[in-house]
């Protein structure tokens, strides 16, 4: 350690929340160089090749072969993928001396795809997986909680390639089980959901995740088995009821009531019957920016009982940017009565409109034909009550936005859902034929027939990854490594000034590499042993062997900062127990 990279902090850096990037900042793994960029140090360098390593020796024996790209991509691959616009502001986006454009990958399906259609022409060539451990770059809005939302990271990308659909199917397999053997390896908890593919494109689309408090992602789960992220949850459709013989809507004034909540309350103040929010039709104005630039209003009818979801939001209307929408907005649509929307109005639809306000109305599923609300007449201080779904108002589409509750059926018929939790830790996709047919990857099948190949896209965040693992194992002083991934499998601790004893623990240290085990050695000779033991306990290695005063009895410590036991053994037991473990 007196030659190592390396200097321990004893307070929190500023504006870290989560222990994970505390800890790796204070025991030296990472330094911060801007907003969710981070400089490797040795420690967390031996860390994340201990975790690649894993990833490798999966990969190996699930058939994928490695390749590796450049970070730094031109423009047109991109383009003919529509993704150079689909990203957005995600894409750090630069030009040459030349003015040509390029971009620093956030992901590379265009790469892959024009390699192999570079080097294969012929369905005897398939079924191939490539992949790499590459660094990939986002422009995140809003870079948080240390590695584990960052604006560069290191992520694990796989590609199969097949001639078939039957092809993609055994690909896909074979890769979702390496990764269930990666994460069992790594000591990690996962939950296998259904997820919405994004930009990515493609079919089947399932994200591993593991639950925790500080994930950013919210998924369902039925005790029957039904797992799927919140984006990708589908509503349990009520049926239709019967229209006739229901009575007509009549408008009626509603003072002071732009919210759901005085809405409610004046409805039960003033109508006969009892009435709570999940009796009225929610209208909510979203702003839509298409890649065009173009920007479109649209309202949402939702249940009053329920919100809208940002990120179900942004799923339901992709590739557009969505924002609720602005006061600039409202006065560009005096139809707009803002508080009394609704799908209705007493004056009939706008002409050559069949939304009352001229505006594109999507409903949530629940809102179904014989259904009936109580909501805005689109007359300031006017609501409408018994307008039925199905017979007074219809709906330009249906669309999934609606927050995800407790209790809610999943699809599937597997019973209520709860809601927890998770960090995604991996993604697996059939991409099917979207890159191939974009970028032209055709092979000759055994009829001599030029067909398109069929693709899945598998990967996994390698530095979040390790941040999990720090997230999980630490106590309040410090890291505490699993042997799979620490950074060393001994910490050798020489203290006091008894030069016999520093003469002991070197040569334990070159016994204990001798068997096998990676060390590392404090050997700092004018460093007091509380620093040394302070140093020791953050910077996480799994076992601490002690050589002190007592050294010269023959007798050393063993400390397992994993279970906290401190023994005492003879020196000549020390490496024998060590090794053993």
């Amino acid at each position: 350690m007196s030659h190592l990279f390396l200097r321990t902090l004893r307070e929190d850096p500023a504006g870290a929340e989560v222990a994970s990037h505390k800890l790796l900042i204070r025991a030296g793994y990472i330094r911060p160089q801007a907003a969710g960029i981070f400089a490797w140090l040795p420690l967390g360098l031996r860390v994340k090749a201990k975790i690649e390593r894993v990833v490798r020796e999966e990969m190996a024996a699930a058939g994928a072969q490695e390749v590796h790209f450049p970070a730094l991509m031109p423009r047109e691959a991109y383009e003919a993928s529509g993704r150079w616009d689909e990203y957005g502001d995600l894409l750090f986006r630069l030009q040459d001396r030349k003015g040509g454009d390029y971009l620093l990958a956030p992901t590379h399906e265009e790469a892959f795809t024009l390699l192999v259609k570079d080097l294969y022409s012929s369905y005897k060539d398939l079924p191939l997986t490539i992949y790499q451990i590459q660094d990939k770059y986002r422009d995140e809005a809003r870079p948080r909680a240390g590695l584990l939302r960052g604006r560069e990271f290191t992520m694990k990308d796989a590609y199969s390639f097949d001639a078939n659909d039957a092809g993609l199917e055994a690909s896909y397999q074979a890769q979702r089980d390496a990764y269930e053997r990666i994460f069992q390896r790594l000591g990690l908890e996962y939950v296998i959901v259904q997820a919405d593919a994004g930009a990515m494109g493609g079919s089947r689309s399932e994200e591993f995740l593991h639950p925790t408090p500080v994930g950013e992602d919210s998924f369902v789960r039925s005790d029957g088995g039904y797992a799927a992220n919140v984006e990708a949850f589908t509503t349990v459709v009520p049926e239709a009821l019967p229209i006739d013989g229901l009575p007509e809507p009549v408008v009626f004034d509603s003072p002071d009531t732009p919210t759901i909540e005085t809405l409610v309350a004046h409805a039960n103040a003033t109508l006969e019957g009892e009435y709570a929010a999940a009796h009225t039709l929610k209208n909510v104005v979203l702003a839509l920016t298409h890649l065009d630039g173009t920007r479109e209003l649209v309202v949402v009818g939702l249940p009053g009982d329920r919100d809208v979801d940002a990120k179900r939001v942004e799923v339901a209307f992709a590739p557009a940017e969505v924002e609720p929408a602005t006061a600039e907005d409202f006065a560009k649509h005096p139809l707009l009565v803002k508080g009394y929307i609704g799908p209705w109005s007493p004056e009939g639809p706008v002409l050559g409109e069949e939304s009352a306000t001229g505006i594109r109305y999507v409903l949530d599923p629940r809102v179904v034909d014989g259904t009936s609300w109580i909501t805005g007449a689109n007359i300031d201080q006017k609501h409408v009550h018994s307008l039925v779904a199905g017979r007074d108002f219809t709906a330009d589409a249906f669309v999934e936005v609606a927050t995800v509750r407790e209790g809610d059926p999943a699809p599937d018929g597997s019973g209520p859902v709860s809601i927890a939790r998770g960090m995604e830790i991996g993604h697996v996709f059939q991409l099917g034929r979207k890159y191939a047919e974009a970028l032209g990857l055709k092979v000759l099948d055994e009829n001599g027939k030029l067909v398109t190949v069929t693709m899945g896209s598998y990967g996994i965040g390698v530095t979040r990854i390790l941040a999990i693992i720090a997230e999980l194992n630490n106590d309040d002083r410090g890291l505490i490594w699993p042997g799979s991934v620490a950074p060393f499998d001994v910490h050798v601790v020489a203290t006091g000034r008894d030069a016999a004893a520093f003469e002991l623990a070197a040569k334990l240290s070159a016994d204990l590499e001798a068997s096998g085990l990676e060390v590392v050695y404090d050997d700092r000779p004018k460093v007091s042993p509380g620093v040394k033991f302070g140093d020791a306990e953050l910077v996480g290695v799994p076992q601490i062997l002690i050589v002190g005063r007592g050294a010269a009895e023959g007798q050393v410590e063993l400390w397992d900062r994993r279970t906290g036991e401190r023994e005492t053994v003879a020196v000549a037991d020390a490496v024998a127990r060590l090794t053993s473990r």
